[in-house]
């Protein structure tokens, strides 16, 4: 059970790092960037999971 924790947490660390990457790739304003890696940093999953919902579409 240990192992599929660290397995998930370390699957999630990776997945923000891709989030707040693609975050500074935008085509944002440098505050609406901050805001979102922010937002992702602050939140992991709902930041994630927003970012991929809503973020990802408005990006490019």
């Amino acid at each position: 059970m240990t192992y599929l924790a660290i397995a998930a947490a370390v699957g999630l660390i990776a997945l923000n790092l891709l989030a707040i990457i693609s975050v500074f790739k935008s085509n944002r304003t440098v505050g609406a960037k901050a805001l979102w890696a922010i937002g992702v940093a602050i939140f992991p999953v709902l930041g994630l999971l927003f970012w991929l919902l809503a973020g990802l579409r408005r990006a490019h």
